[in-house]
């Protein structure tokens, strides 16, 4: 199994590239957002690899970095991600942003990513919300805050600013970890208008 290319760039695909490693071309495909990372043609790059072995057919999906890859694993976990979904999924989010979204239970956000539709965005969310601080160093009580919001047993001061958050446009999960941030802050029994005003400071930073 290959776990790590280093080489030099030789050229570019739509979704791939080729990396000449002492004169050998390895096809590896990548996230667009890899993609954009990588340096130009004749530079010198590293990519973890993740292999996939078929009867048909052997392909490398590249990573700019171990935690972008064990994403991409886990996300084939949950039924209905396949290698291009995930790839899809990691276009669209950084890991941090990822597991800020699903430990959220920011369905719409999900979603947001091509191929994966509300159905799935749920599946997605509901599978690996509780794994998701682990993968990308998120603050637990976003993911307790937003569970609590899902069963509706959030205070209301809490509820009605995240509300308040995303009806101004803001994402659920960039809501529910600004009054994470804001709660913190203003302690036990702030109001809703404190925590709405903190929230939007954290926002700001």
């Amino acid at each position: 199994m290959i776990g790590k290319l280093k080489g030099l760039i030789d050229s570019y695909g739509e979704d791939f590239v080729i990396v000449d490693v002492q004169g050998v071309g390895y096809v590896v495909q990548c996230s667009s957002r890899t993609l954009q990372r990588l340096p130009k043609v004749g530079e010198a790059a590293a990519l973890s690899i993740e292999t996939h072995v078929r009867e048909d057919a052997i392909r490398l999906y590249g990573f700019m970095s171990d935690n972008e890859r064990d994403w991409f694993r886990l996300m084939q976990m949950v039924q209905g991600v396949g290698a291009k979904v995930a790839l899809a999924i990691l276009s669209t989010f950084e890991p941090g942003a990822l597991a800020t979204a699903i430990a959220s239970n920011d369905k719409a956000a999900v979603a947001r990513a091509p191929g994966v539709g509300p159905k799935l965005a749920q599946r997605i969310c509901a599978e690996l919300k509780d794994k998701a601080p682990a993968f990308g160093h998120v603050d637990p009580a976003i993911a307790q805050l937003s569970g609590a919001l899902e069963d509706r047993k959030l205070p209301p001061p809490v509820a009605d600013a995240i509300s308040a958050l995303t009806n101004l446009g803001y994402q659920q999960a960039q809501a529910v970890a600004a009054v994470a941030a804001a709660s913190r802050t203003a302690g036990e029994g702030a109001g809703t208008a404190q925590l709405i005003r903190l929230g939007l400071k954290e926002l700001a930073k």
